[in-house]
């Protein structure tokens, strides 16, 4: 019998090197010069069983400081359901990752319909693609989804309440592509519709970008963007948190045109960074400008219900050319972690959670504000992250709460983003306000 992940006999190795015509691992290697070969011996530790190694990955667990987390920034400490690993495991889901052939990758292809299905009602919008590698990336295929369909225009205004972390990667994209980023200034705490008006009534913009809630946690009110964007022939594309669009007006809502984000908040851990999975959706007409592919359900000649790749992008077949992306494959697993946890929360669920972040938040600017040494940055609405400075040295304080075992926040500018989500409890909120007054 074969086994897949054990590595090769002798006499494997053998038979390949007699295949390529050399007599042992020295002549495969000739012409490597020598002076850049490794001579010396590897070091490898010794053997170990399987107890001694679990015991070993424990130890190095146990150097990990976990701290309580009142910091955002895009990425929130939300509770997962225990029964999500498990779901994740079943074998129908554990197929390739490009479900190409429909009739071997049913349940890949069933959850990407219910995920795309999940997404579109989330953001109001008509259609969701696959998924995306990050929410970051997502807002930059935006953008040059707008230029693409802007044709011969090629800037995109982007609001100043953008996450900093992903307009660094809207510039990254934009210079390799020809696109011209404009920054739209910062009107005390949000982006002034005024701003947009008057710069899109100078020509030659392929779409406006901005944040809900913003940066500062601010919720914004877009009233009227969609109609100056359209009225300029230009896009409306709104980066939103997952989460928060349980119960914030939806990027459909406000008419826009593309609606993108990061997934994370759907129950997706922190994970030291990643990986996350990327949301795109956009209006009916921009359909074929949308990188990725979508899935769609059909009946089989036996009348079932099944599902069929319904749409796939140029880039990953022919016109590569003409294509508006290179993404050619999406966030698979962690497309099927986040459908599972809006399976298992439904649209109450997910209202539930939305509303205990925000009262937490609001609950915790409120006692930080009764100290006297923080004041709220901007008077205006926020969700469930809020934007304060500190009368005291900024950085002390922040190390202080890591002493104590917290993530205090984000040290923004000249002052601190606090988040709150459901996770965390009256006594852990209290005890923060508690640390941050001494």
């Amino acid at each position: 019998m074969n086994y897949k992940y054990f590595p090769q006999t002798s006499d494997d190795l053998r038979t390949m090197l007699e295949k390529v015509g050399v007599k042992d691992l020295d002549g495969l290697y000739a012409q490597i010069p020598d002076s850049i070969r490794f001579k010396g011996d590897y070091e490898l530790p010794l053997s170990m069983c399987e107890q001694e190694v679990r015991q070993l990955f424990d130890r190095l667990g146990e150097e990990n400081k976990q701290l309580t987390c009142f910091a955002g920034l895009g990425v929130y400490d939300h509770y997962t359901p225990s029964v999500i690993p498990s779901l994740l495991q079943r074998s129908e889901f554990l197929t390739s990752y490009t479900p190409y052939q429909a009739e071997i990758s049913q349940g890949t292809l069933h959850y990407i319909f219910e995920y795309q299905s999940m997404m579109a009602e989330l953001t109001g919008m008509d259609i969701s693609n696959a998924s995306m590698y990050d929410g970051s990336t997502a807002a930059a295929e935006a953008m040059m989804m707008a230029v693409a369909a802007g044709k011969k225009v090629n800037k995109v205004l982007v609001s100043g309440c953008l996450n900093p972390l992903t307009f660094e990667v809207l510039k990254t994209y934009a210079l390799h592509h020809g696109i011209e980023l404009e920054v739209l200034p910062i009107r005390d705490g949000t982006t002034s519709l005024d701003d947009v008006k008057a710069r899109l009534a100078e020509g030659g913009v392929a779409g406006v970008m901005v944040q809900q809630p913003n940066i500062y946690g601010i919720v914004e009110d877009f009233t009227g963007f969609a109609e100056a964007c359209h009225e300029q022939k230009a896009l409306f594309i709104m980066d939103s948190v997952a989460a928060d669009l349980a119960v914030l007006k939806t990027p459909g809502e406000w008419g826009a045109d593309i609606a993108v984000g990061d997934g994370q908040s759907l129950g997706i851990p922190m994970l030291f960074g990643g990986p996350y999975v990327g949301y795109m959706c956009c209006t009916e007409k921009l359909i074929r400008k949308m990188p990725g592919r979508i899935v769609g359900m059909t009946k089989d000649s036996r009348d079932q219900r099944a599902f069929v790749l319904t749409l796939q992008a140029r880039e990953q077949h022919i016109r590569r050319q003409k294509a508006t992306s290179n993404i050619c494959s999406n966030q698979s697993l962690m497309a099927l972690f986040v459908t599972i946890y809006c399976s298992l929360m439904g649209k109450q669920g997910l209202k539930e959670a939305a509303q205990l972040s925000y009262a937490g938040a609001h609950y915790l600017c409120d006692e930080l504000l009764k100290t006297g040494r923080f004041h709220l940055t901007f008077d205006k609405p926020f969700f469930n992250e809020f934007y304060v400075k500190y009368d005291g040295d900024a950085n002390t304080l922040y190390q202080h709460f890591i002493d104590e075992g917290i993530l205090g926040g984000i040290r923004l500018e000249d002052g601190f983003l606090f988040a709150v989500t459901e996770k965390r409890t009256k006594e852990e909120i209290d005890n923060f306000v508690k640390i941050a007054a001494l």
